[in-house]
């Protein structure tokens, strides 16, 4: 299954302007993630997509990959079908985060791990009967416990409820499930890391926007409201969005914790 993880990265950011370049331990942010993303060992490449050739220009000069996308992308689903187009081998698109420096290598491998066991499932159910391809697993994504009770009434925490099979029911910046009878169920922050078969990825970013999406302003439910599953992968990992000089402030003494063992 060829797969290659794509992270997008813009230079505007209202918090945080030009976030990707700002330096971990002295190197751009950006390349922090991209090389994160590239120790995974089941994706072919990785590659910076950007509409500024100031990111783009420190990505090469870091040795990565990257490429220049249009500047008018609405979505970063949007800017993410751009450079699926421009790979037509490919099976499988792995969506990073620019602002995810932390990212775990093998977090990315589980999430690709999970569409390798889908399609050899639906091949070994039956092997003279062909499956089309809208019964295989289109999209998956990642979620991890939330405990702090401030982080999940934060409305900029998305939310994530599953089913008993770990397929998103839905996705909101309201806490879900509401704890009537307390202790019974966990809550589950989303995480915005994806994987999509790239087919479905071409056809999902020409989908008219939905209600819910507009409602909640999160384009994942598009997928759902169409009536597509998304696959959720529990982690433990730890996930630390740079957002603000606070976030970049503890990243930096993360990395500089972990350069000098």
């Amino acid at each position: 299954m060829k797969t290659i993880c794509v992270i997008p990265a813009r230079y505007s950011s209202t918090r945080l302007p030009g976030k990707p370049l700002k330096l971990i331990a002295g190197v751009p942010m950006i390349c922090r993630v991209y090389d994160r993303a590239s120790q995974a060992q089941l994706i072919d490449k990785a590659i910076v997509a950007t509409d500024d050739e100031r990111i783009y220009n420190a990505v090469k000069e870091h040795g990565g990959e990257a490429m220049m996308t249009r500047a008018d992308h609405p979505t970063g689903t949007d800017r993410l079908a751009e450079v699926a187009n421009n790979f037509e081998d490919v099976d499988l698109i792995v969506n990073v985060q620019g602002d995810e420096p932390l990212i775990e290598p093998s977090l990315i491998d589980n999430l690709i791990n999970l569409f390798i066991e889908d399609s050899n499932s639906e091949s070994n159910n039956n092997s003279s009967f062909i499956i089309p391809n809208s019964s295989l697993l289109q999209m998956a994504t990642v979620a991890t416990e939330l405990k702090d009770e401030e982080e999940i009434k934060n409305p900029n925490n998305v939310k994530v409820i599953t089913d008993l099979n770990n397929y998103a029911m839905y996705f909101s910046r309201s806490q879900i499930p509401y704890p009537r009878n307390a202790g019974k169920s966990n809550t589950y922050k989303h995480i915005g890391i994806y994987a999509y078969r790239r087919d479905f990825l071409l056809k999902y970013a020409k989908m008219t926007p939905t209600p819910l999406e507009q409602t909640e302003s999160l384009e994942q439910l598009r997928a759902l409201e169409n009536g597509y599953k998304i696959k959720v992968l529990h982690s433990d990992n730890q996930f630390i969005g740079v957002d603000t000089e606070e976030d970049l402030q503890l990243v930096n003494d993360i990395y500089e914790k972990m350069l000098s063992k």
